[in-house]
């Protein structure tokens, strides 16, 4: 059986032991999109040579950056097909503003097994700290693996994030490039999926799809750009369900609305109805 859960949950995976340096973060920023206003200083904090600002969602691939083959799917108890394979959410935390270079330790281990009847949802949790034992942030990730349910464990919770009932205080229109994931998989997921149109066509897409990590990124940098005024640090933590894929080419359309503490966001992709493409997306802001 692909899915043990009486294997899997609770199994911690190998530590990882990293470093990461302000090209990487320059990298990851331009994979994002950063430097469409070159002639704007906020913008160009994403890009500053040796002190560039860093967006939160830079933890996501910070461990992995440098990886140049394909990642799998398999932990203790789980064993699945990378094609059957999305992302379902991503939350990040950060402890301190991530610096632009640094080493770092992640512990991960398996926190959660659902079975939601044709799919198996997998939940990480991970612990990363500096090589002195100093928090720098903590992530909570979910994967949804089609056809993988039907293992006979608990179905999960299911949480949604309820929309304010007003217009949006704030709308932002993101151009995705066309090349965006094949730049995006430069920073380490070389998944397939988002470069190979026959990989994308066995795994049922129309063509290759942008990585669910990219427009995490790209939708947490509309709202920092577009509400606080592109300053990262600003940024206590980010998550989001992804709610549907986007493609290279498309447009991401944020609707942001602000609270106490916090931003609430919502991204659709405009050329097809507004389909959805991130959902339940809460940034949460640092104190003072």
């Amino acid at each position: 059986m692909p899915i043990d859960p009486n294997i899997a949950i609770g199994a911690e995976l190998p530590t990882q032991e990293f470093s990461w340096t302000s090209s990487d973060v320059q990298h990851y920023h331009l994979a994002l999109g950063a430097g469409s206003r070159p002639l704007d200083e906020r913008e160009l904090r994403y890009l500053t040579d040796g002190t560039p600002q860093v967006l939160p969602t830079f933890a996501t691939v910070a461990a992995n950056f440098h990886a140049t083959e394909a990642p799998s799917v398999s932990f203790p108890g789980v064993e699945i097909d990378l094609a059957k394979v999305v992302h379902g959410t991503q939350e990040v935390t950060v402890h301190r503003p991530i610096p632009p270079e640094g080493k770092a330790r992640t512990t991960t281990r398996i926190a959660e097994v659902w079975d939601k009847g044709k799919a198996a949802v997998i939940v990480q949790e991970s612990v990363t700290t500096d090589l002195d034992g100093t928090p720098l942030w903590t992530g909570r990730s979910s994967i949804f693996a089609r056809a993988e349910g039907g293992f006979g464990g608990e179905r999960g919770p299911s949480q949604s994030v309820e929309l304010p009932d007003r217009p949006a205080d704030v709308e932002v229109d993101t151009p995705v490039l066309p090349q965006q994931a094949l730049m995006y998989r430069m920073c380490g997921d070389r998944n397939p999926l988002h470069s190979d149109p026959k990989f994308a066509s066995a795994a049922g897409f129309p063509a290759p799809i942008l990585h669910g990590l990219c427009t995490y990124g790209m939708v947490c940098k509309a709202a920092v750009d577009a509400v606080l005024d592109s300053d990262a640090a600003q940024v206590a933590g980010f998550r989001v369900r992804f709610a549907g894929v986007v493609f290279p080419g498309e447009t991401l359309h944020t609707r942001i609305w602000k609270e106490q503490g916090r931003l609430l966001i919502s991204a659709t992709v405009p050329e097809r109805g507004h389909a959805p493409a991130l959902a339940d997306v809460v940034l949460t802001l640092t104190e003072g």
